[in-house]
């Protein structure tokens, strides 16, 4: 397998899970937000945090098993 298409695979995993882990923090921070009674404007704040961080896991992890399974061939 050609090394640009190991990264255009692990770039695409690490984007994939960038947008599924948003997604899950966006849900998640929100659901606390409430559950906790977070006050005015930092619930937007609250859930930003949340979302970022749950987006930053997700891609790294993904990216992560992207580049392991880079080097195998099925």
């Amino acid at each position: 397998m050609a090394r640009d298409s190991c990264l255009a695979r692990v770039a695409a995993g690490a984007a994939v899970g960038g947008a599924v882990g948003g997604a899950v923090g966006a849900v998640y921070g929100t659901y606390e937000a409430i559950r906790y009674k977070v006050p005015g404007l930092l619930k937007i704040r609250y859930i930003g945090q949340t979302t970022l961080g749950s987006a930053a896991v997700f891609g790294l992890f993904l990216g992560a098993g992207s580049l392991i399974h880079c080097g195998r061939s099925y």
